[in-house]
Order: C-alpha cells, then sequence, then structure tokens
C-alpha cells in the first residue's frame, strides 16, 4: 500500500493518480464526466423563502450579507496540450498574471535592514521594503522573525524555496496573527503573489494552550480575505492554529443557508502547496468564488483548534458559500476528512465544485460531501448544496482517527447535495483493517441525482457494505451505479434501503465469498448485473416479501 510522508513532492500527484485510475488522460475524464451530468435528470437550483432566513438577514450588517446570488453554473474544462485542466476562466487569470509581473519594481529586503537569523525582528524592514505596493520583493535564504505581514496591492513576495527561505512568527505575536494576510480588508486588495518559501506559525510560542487558535479566520499561515487576482505557488506551511491557507472573507457569515458573506476572495490561484500541523484545515474557501487548487499536498493535522476528540480537521475543505471551485492533481494524508464540501447548518453550501485528480492516503474520510443540519426528513432542503463533479479520485484504506473518536471511516459520503457525478473512482481497502461493520460509501440524507460510474473497489472484508444507497422518509433518490466492479471486499457488495424510487444498476459486476451481493429494499433497474460468489447473489424486496 501506498504511503506518503514529509518527502513527498506534490508535483508527483498526478502521476501517482494516473497509475490507479482507468481512464486514460485528465481530457478524456472531465469530458466523460461532464457528460454524465449532462445526460442526468439535472435538478435545478431553487430557493425557497423562508422567513427566518430573511428575519436575520434583516437584523445583520448589510455588509456582511448578500442575498441576492445564488448558484454559479458548470462551465466545461479547458483541457491543455499537456493533458493539464484549467478553469473555463484561466485566460483572465494568466492575464492578470502578466499585468501583476510587468508592474512591479525588483527590491531585496535586505536593503531595508531584515537579517534573517532567526534572532532578529525584520518586521519593519518587510513593511518598508513592502511600502505602498508595486512591488517585487525578494526574500533570501534565512529564517525571518516578523510579527505579521500584511500586504499591499500589486505585491510580489518571492523567497529562495521552500525550507531555504523561512518567515517565522515572533514569539510576541499574539495567538490570533495571521502571518501574511492582505493589507486592506474593507476596500479589499488585488493582485498578490507569495511563492517559494516556508511559512512557520511558531506554535510553541503559545505553549500548551488548549485551543491553539481565536475566532474567525484569524490564527492562520496565509490568509487572503476580499482580494481579487491572487496567487500562492510552492509554499510550505507549518503548524497552524488555525488554517495553512485560506481564501475568504473577512468575516464569516451564518444568517443562513442562502445567505452569502459580502467582500469575497475570487479568481485565485493556489498550486505546489504542502502543509502539515494544522489546526482545523490544510486549504480552505469561505464565501469566495473562481478558485483553483492544484497541485497541492495536506497531511498530519494537529487538531488542537478544536477540543480534543472533536476535530474535524481537513486537508482541503470548500467551505461555506464558495463557488465555482476547481481542483486538479490534489493529495492528503491521515486528516479527517482528505476532501470536505460543505457548509454549516446556518450558512449557505460550496457548490458548482470541479475535481480533476485526488489522492486521500489514510484519510479518516477521504471525500466527504455534505450540508450540516439538512440531512433529517425533518430538516429543510439544502437550498444551496448542489453541483460536484469529480473525477480521478482514489480512496486507499480510509481508517478511524484519533481527531474525531465517535467518528467512522468513509471512501464517500455523498449528504444533502444534488447533482453529483463521481467518476473513474478507485477504492482500496485493508483486508485486515477492522472497519467494524460499517458502510464504506454512503449516499444517504436527502441527495438527490448522484451518478457514480467507473467504480472499482476491492480489499474491504472487514466491512458491512460496500455501497450503500440509504433509504427512510430521509432517502436519497434518483442514483445510478455503473460500470462499477467491487472483488474480494465487504460483506454486502450493494445495499439499497427501502422507499427509494428511482436507483439504476447498469454494468454492475460484483464477486466475493460474502453474505448478499445485492441487498435491496427498493426495486432497482438492472440492467447488465452479475453477482457472483455471495451466499445470496441477489435479495430484493420481491424475493424476501
Amino acid at each position: 500500500m501506498l504511503r506518503l510522508d514529509e518527502t513527498h513532492d506534490p508535483y508527483q500527484n498526478g502521476q501517482l493518480i494516473a497509475e490507479y485510475t482507468e481512464t486514460k488522460s485528465n481530457g478524456e475524464a472531465v469530458l466523460r464526466a461532464e457528460q454524465l451530468m449532462k445526460d442526468s435528470p439535472f435538478v435545478a437550483p431553487r430557493r425557497t423563502p423562508h422567513p427566518s432566513r430573511y428575519l436575520r438577514s434583516l437584523i445583520s450588517p448589510l455588509f456582511l450579507t448578500d442575498r441576492d446570488k445564488h448558484i454559479l453554473p458548470l462551465t466545461k474544462a479547458f483541457v491543455s496540450e499537456q493533458d493539464e485542466i484549467r478553469p473555463s476562466w484561466f485566460g483572465r487569470l494568466t492575464y492578470e498574471f502578466e499585468q501583476l509581473i510587468s508592474n512591479v519594481e525588483k527590491v531585496d529586503v535586505r536593503t531595508y535592514g531584515a537579517v534573517g537569523d532567526g534572532i532578529t525582528d525584520d518586521t519593519l524592514a518587510f513593511k518598508e521594503a513592502l511600502a505602498d505596493g508595486h512591488r517585487q520583493v525578494h526574500v533570501p535564504a534565512g529564517t525571518y522573525l516578523v510579527r505579521g505581514i500584511r500586504l499591499p496591492s500589486y505585491t510580489i513576495l518571492t523567497g529562495d524555496g521552500k525550507g531555504q527561505t523561512i518567515l517565522k512568527l515572533h514569539d510576541a505575536a499574539p495567538k490570533g496573527r495571521r502571518l501574511i494576510t492582505n493589507q486592506n480588508y474593507l476596500l479589499g486588495n488585488h493582485h498578490l503573489l507569495v511563492e517559494r518559501m516556508t511559512l512557520d506559525w511558531n506554535i510553541d510560542r503559545i505553549g500548551d494552550a488548549k485551543k491553539s487558535s481565536t475566532w474567525g479566520n484569524h490564527s492562520s499561515c496565509l490568509t487572503y480575505a476580499h482580494v481579487t487576482y491572487g496567487w500562492v505557488f510552492d509554499v510550505d506551511a507549518v503548524d497552524p492554529g488555525l488554517h495553512c491557507f485560506d481564501i475568504s472573507t473577512p468575516y464569516y457569515n451564518y444568517n443562513g443557508d442562502g445567505a452569502r458573506a459580502n467582500l469575497s476572495s475570487s479568481f485565485i490561484w493556489f498550486d505546489g502547496l504542502t502543509g502539515s500541523g494544522f489546526g482545523d484545515d490544510g486549504i480552505t474557501t469561505h464565501h469566495s468564488d473562481h478558485l483553483f487548487i492544484s497541485n497541492c499536498f495536506m497531511r498530519d493535522p494537529s487538531g488542537r483548534a478544536h477540543a480534543a476528540g472533536f476535530s474535524n480537521s481537513n486537508g482541503i475543505e470548500i467551505d461555506d458559500g464558495s463557488r465555482d471551485v476547481w481542483l486538479f492533481n490534489n493529495a492528503t494524508t491521515r486528516c479527517f476528512g482528505g476532501l470536505e464540501i460543505k457548509a454549516h447548518a446556518t450558512s449557505s453550501a460550496a457548490s458548482t465544485v470541479k475535481i480533476v485528480g485526488h489522492l486521500s492516503v489514510d484519510d479518516h474520510r477521504s471525500f466527504n460531501f455534505r450540508h450540516i443540519g439538512h440531512h433529517q426528513a425533518t430538516d429543510p432542503t439544502s437550498q444551496t448544496a448542489y453541483n460536484i463533479i469529480a473525477t480521478r479520485l482514489i480512496a486507499q484504506t480510509p481508517q478511524y482517527t484519533s481527531l474525531y473518536q465517535n467518528s467512522k471511516p468513509r471512501a464517500l459520503i455523498v449528504s444533502a447535495y444534488r447533482n453529483v457525478v463521481i467518476h473513474d473512482f478507485t477504492v482500496l481497502g485493508d483486508p485486515y483493517y477492522d472497519y467494524q461493520e460499517q458502510p464504506m460509501i454512503g449516499i444517504q440524507y436527502k441527495a438527490r441525482n448522484v451518478t457514480l460510474s467507473q467504480v472499482k473497489m476491492s480489499g474491504f472484508r472487514q466491512a458491512k457494505t460496500d455501497i450503500q444507497v440509504f433509504g427512510g422518509d430521509n432517502r436519497a433518490e434518483d442514483i445510478r451505479l455503473i460500470d462499477v466492479r467491487i472483488e474480494d471486499s465487504a460483506k454486502h457488495g450493494i445495499t439499497i434501503g427501502p422507499n427509494i424510487e428511482h436507483v439504476r444498476l447498469a454494468n454492475v459486476a460484483i464477486k466475493g465469498d460474502g453474505t448478499v451481493g445485492l441487498n435491496a429494499k427498493s426495486e432497482p433497474e438492472l440492467e447488465r448485473f452479475i453477482a457472483t460468489g455471495y451466499k445470496v447473489p441477489v435479495r430484493t424486496h420481491a424475493t424476501s416479501g
């Protein structure tokens, strides 16, 4: 089995992913996934008026709430000649990058008195070097102690490489301090680039504090809040109290499903980032649009931003109100969630997310797509949990974690989301690991229009079910399992709960020596389905009634 450690090069993610997936290229994979979405019974986003949400939006400060915007449409991916996936708006980002690099003066921070000896406070030198922007500040190899850096518009901060140029928070910096952020949250900033360095939040300065962060989006290594046109390339983040990298607004918004925070960030590209020891998430996004995250690797969170045993610390988290987010060839390991797309109950869900290539190794929940508070039959249906396309995913050995002690491992959860396509999904378990009779893939809790296509799954010998579609009053609906291969895995191959009206299984072959191949309490539509080796190959409502 594959294991990823601190020596892993994130630019090797794509090569590793290609070794596990079945499609020949990224271009082939994304085109097929987009077609599957087009062919599905697409659920149009809707917004139902809700009195409590309306009242909360009136009470909240007007500049914190955006009540007009809703769901952005899915757009086609651009595929380069090198088989790299790019967002539909990538040309605009490229043009603005050229504007940035042609409108800055090159300076060296040591010219302004920076020492970089790991002892001297270099904060003032950075402030003077950055001035009012329109500068590319070179930071030579060394360890620079700072009390926080704020970037004006048209700024490039360039080091000599990860582990060579180190920016480290001063021992006297308060716990809520962000190591790097933009200068003006109210008016916003634009055209910012940070590259080729390590960011050390200096966790040792807070001692044995039970919680490593303060509030909101404070206590992170790098935060872009109300930034338009921002880039972060080849940066390592170490031991932040909250997040390694955060694309955000100045303030989070919890005024209900359908509301979004104003002052959002947009057109941001993160590439080649690594992070570890984070108190909450490695990379996270909130209430921001048009984001691209590629070739990144997040591992081994501390979880210290949460109470012990209750840490939802994800490698990459696309969170409240994020829209039109693209992820390409990323990797995570030993996190609570490898990749989580979600929202809190009192916020809008992340929506319109496209994933091409993600390698999850030993994460607790490899892929976790959910809108909290919109699960039970009595909960309101989510107004914003829509539109996820994902292809070339690998979930290897999801497992229990001390980060969240009572949680159960999963390779995939789709909960409350509508219009979801998962294509070319490789799921590998450890046949000797005790999964404690759990299902490994769950399509559940009001999920609608979900397609799983070209799924290859094996090794979950100690699990109860490989794939479970949950029924009941909060059942999933309009589910398609197409081109699925399960071999030598759980006791039950596929389980379908009661009261589900539309489930289709096509080109499905499951082989094992467990109890039941297909255990269906609803009546699925079967087309070229075969189950071999199980004590009961097929058990349906009709055969058991």
